[in-house]
């Protein structure tokens, strides 16, 4: 990760830590709060938002910025995979993952980050990029450590 991003990861976990701490209602405001600030701080966002685990096999979206989704993801995908694995997945190349699902045809790259609560994943951060290959391994601690001003609406 360029130094760059990490210093914009840095000032966005404050500043979602002031918006959401001890100030929001619920989940569900929390995880509105933590999409619209990444959405607009971060230009290589084309989508950020969270879908729902409603079965094994099943997600239903929830808060989220940017084109239309698909309120349900059914039996394949790469957020379903982060949730059967319980763990993150970075996409380059959209089109290369297998089963992968196209809300946005506009989608090159993408990044999925398991909300866990105990041994249960409970949601998934689902970030979309235009471009191919802009998420990696240096994305994955500083956005877990934002889903963690999730845990205790939990």
């Amino acid at each position: 990760m360029d130094e760059r991003r990490a210093a914009r990861y840095e000032r966005l976990t404050e500043q979602l830590t002031g918006l959401i701490e001890g100030k929001s209602p619920s989940l569900q405001a929390a995880m509105a709060t933590l999409c619209a600030v990444l959405h607009a701080k971060m230009p290589h966002h084309s989508w950020t938002g969270f879908y729902f685990v409603a079965s094994e096999s099943e997600l239903h979206v929830g808060p989220y910025q940017g084109p239309v989704a698909c309120q349900t993801l059914k039996g394949a995908g790469v957020c379903l995979h982060a949730v059967q694995t319980k763990a993150p997945v970075i996409v380059p190349d959209v089109n290369a993952f297998p089963g992968h699902i196209a809300c946005d045809a506009r989608a090159k790259s993408e990044i999925v980050i398991p909300l866990i609560h105990g041994d249960c994943v409970i949601a998934v951060l689902d970030i979309d990029s235009a471009e191919l290959s802009q998420f990696d391994e240096s994305d994955i601690a500083p956005l877990t450590k934002i889903l963690e001003l999730l845990n205790p609406y939990l």
